[in-house]
């Protein structure tokens, strides 16, 4: 018996044969419009492919000039774009799964000039107003839809995704929130479906039925003014009429003030949305969102959310998820962590996606960790998240690897990260990285301070010391109420009611999450136990209040009133700098941190300058006007210093160094930056 057998259960979707339950979902990379990236692109698909995913769906593919995310996007218009395609179909097809192109025209959503949408609404994410579509425009959008598939279906596509969720143009059409038009494709729902209805009806007509057409249908917009149940599931059935083979579940709009894939969401929090979608139409559905690990995915099709599971991140994190599974290997899965740090972000600033727990992901063809011609004995001297990958890295290409590490456990400042409500996940990578090190044959150095006079014997050194805390000067600082964040952390229990934090970075946020959360104890002082990634039903439902999330779609859009939270204690977070606090947190996640501590009265202040700290609490100025915080505990959050010393007395010794990660750049802890040098320094060795 296998652990997982609904996910290894073949299935028939129109009329293909699938392997397994597991799609590779949609995620653009900035490959598709990089030099040689189709080439690149064949290598990363190839890669998930190899290890048994049934189904990929690609990034979205504009269906004309006007559609693109952004001016110069990926198309697909015309037969001189088609080869282009053909190399990546066929890598796919090599190692056994199956392929679909995705077609996304992003409507208002367009960053450039010449968007169009069905009404000249601009959309709150966008600088751009869009032109509004002609009635023939509107019929001209629909071929060029069909257009699309076809040329998909030439370059040797399994089938096509049509993009009708997330607030893109037919999401646009579906809602009164963006079309207010009154002629045949606006006005009441029926009229307002029918944009979508139509592309499906002409992709079927114009491929035939040898090709699959999958439909990413809008499950809840978590918007106002979006549709509502009854709309949802009359759509569905309209476009299984039409011909449609599978539905994919998607989950709001880009614009929602809901977070919807973040770290801080519950896994497979949404996955209960297509239950009464299910129950109206025959075809396949598709659960998406936050299914990071195989049990969670089990769970998912066991209790028959859906047919099928969709990862996108997770194959980032990590291309033999599959393979892993299969073997009942979890242990050593590299869980996405859902950070979005190296992928959304960085998509997003046109800049290639990568994952910060796998640095290999989207570069497959220029970061390889090959066997190594002459193994060396290497020492890491510290066991950080640049030190495991650097040490973990070493030992894939058969280096002899002894890790150092001062502690009594690996992990560093990612032990510090897990503990924090909402970063959960991050447990999972100490757990990844503890099983490779043993997988590999890592000596693992616990409690260890590696002096140079250890280090002479090896080859190569590898510097992962990290950071210390920074302190900084005012008259009180000495108080035992004043406490530098590693300890605010790991023990919450001895922060009081009313606190300063000083410092509004990540980690100065990160604090004010914990705090917010951890209650003070009563009596006997238990030590703190951080939460497990796996969310119980009951945080689950609390989170969904706490967002305002209708998983019924009682209300258009799936919005009720939130319940706001009950916060611990009461805190300031406090920074020098007279930018917004948290101006420098995550492009996709920043708002997320900033609405959630909002909710929870965290108050913000910025332009500070500390003063002194006595009985009366903390006097500092603020602006130039001076103010008194009445204070139990002041958590320091200023920054960090490297902690280099060994560099100088190494290389005086002799001995040849490198230095990773934060001990190499200490400003704003940076773990995809620290991951990302240590796997690239094992490559090299």
């Amino acid at each position: 018996m296998t652990a997982f057998p609904n996910l290894f259960r073949p299935l028939r979707l129109g009329s293909l044969t699938l392997r397994n339950r597991v799609v590779m979902g949609s995620m653009h990379t900035n490959l598709e419009e990089a030099p040689d990236g189709f080439l690149r692109l064949a290598a990363f698909y190839a890669e998930r492919a190899r290890h048994g995913v049934a189904l990929i769906v690609t990034g979205g593919i504009a269906p004309n000039a006007e559609g693109g995310v952004f001016a110069q996007a990926a198309k697909l218009t015309d037969a001189d774009e088609v080869d282009a395609h053909r190399q990546v179909v066929e890598a796919v097809h090599a190692e056994g799964a199956r392929i679909c192109l995705q077609i996304l025209h992003a409507g208002r959503y367009a960053y450039a000039p010449t968007l169009v949408a069905p009404s000249a609404i601009a959309a709150p994410i966008n600088r751009f107003t869009p032109r509004a579509l002609t009635s023939a425009e509107v019929e001209q959008q629909i071929a060029d839809f069909v257009r699309c598939a076809r040329l998909a279906q030439d370059a040797g596509y399994d089938g096509v995704e049509v993009m009708g969720s997330e607030g893109y143009l037919i999401n646009q059409f579906l809602c009164a929130r963006t079309n207010q038009r009154d002629d045949e494709w606006g006005g009441d729902a029926v009229r307002r479906r029918r944009f979508a209805v139509e592309v499906v009806r002409g992709i079927r007509r114009a491929c035939g039925e040898d090709f699959a057409i999958l439909f990413r249908l809008s499950m809840i917009d978590l918007v106002e003014e979006g549709s509502t149940q009854e709309e949802i599931v009359a759509l569905a059935c309209e476009v299984e009429s039409a011909g449609a083979d599978a539905l994919d579940c998607g989950i709001g709009w880009h614009e929602a003030r809901v977070p919807t894939i973040v770290t801080s969401v519950p896994r497979a929090a949404f996955v209960t949305v297509s239950a009464a979608v299910r129950q109206a139409i025959a075809i396949p559905t598709i659960a998406t969102n936050r299914i990071n690990m195989p049990h969670v995915a089990e769970r998912v099709l066991a209790e028959g959310h859906a047919d099928l599971v969709s990862l996108a991140r997770p194959f980032l994190a990590d291309a033999a998820w599959v393979t892993k599974a299969a073997a009942e290997d979890v242990a050593s899965i590299n869980t996405c962590i859902a950070c979005n740090q190296a992928c959304l972000d960085q998509t997003f600033q046109g800049k290639l996606t990568s994952c910060l727990v796998n640095p290999r992901a989207c570069h497959e063809t220029e970061l390889t960790l090959t066997p190594s011609e002459a193994p060396k004995r290497i020492a890491v001297v510290g066991a950080g998240p640049a030190g495991l990958a650097a040490a973990v890295g070493c030992a894939e290409r058969g280096h002899r690897v002894t890790l150092f590490e001062r502690h009594a456990s690996i992990g560093g400042q990612f032990q510090l990260a897990w503990r924090i409500p909402g970063k959960e996940e991050f447990g999972e990578t100490l757990r990844y990285f503890s099983h490779q090190l043993t997988r590999l044959g890592v000596e693992l150095r616990l409690n260890t301070d590696a002096d140079v006079q250890t280090l002479l014997d090896f080859d190569d050194v590898v510097l992962a010391t990290g950071v210390t805390p920074r302190r900084i000067a005012f008259e009180g600082n000495e108080r035992a109420c004043v406490i530098d964040y590693p300890t605010a952390i790991r023990h919450p229990e001895r922060v009081g009611r009313r606190v300063a934090i000083i410092g509004a970075g990540g980690i100065g946020f990160d604090v004010a999450e914990l705090l917010a959360h951890v209650e003070i104890p009563q009596g006997e002082v238990a030590a703190f136990e951080p939460a497990s990634a796996d969310a119980t039903p009951q945080a689950v439902e609390q989170w969904h209040d706490e967002w305002g999330v209708d998983l019924a779609s009682r209300h258009p859009g799936g919005l009720k009133p939130r319940v706001a939270p009950q916060a611990a204690r009461r805190i300031t977070l406090l920074q020098r700098k007279r930018d917004k606090p948290g101006a420098g947190l995550g492009a996709t996640t920043g708002w997320v941190h900033r609405a959630s501590l909002r909710a929870r009265g965290v108050e913000t202040l910025a332009g500070c300058a500390y003063r002194r700290l006595d009985d009366d609490g903390l006097h500092l100025s603020v602006d130039g006007e001076a103010r008194v915080l009445a204070v139990d505990t002041v958590v320091i959050c200023a920054g960090q210093e490297s902690q280099r010393e060994r560099l100088a007395d190494l290389a005086r010794a002799g001995v040849r160094a490198h230095c990773i990660g934060g001990a190499d750049v200490a400003a704003e802890l940076d773990a995809r930056r620290a991951i990302d040098q240590g796997t690239r320094l094992a490559a090299r060795l």
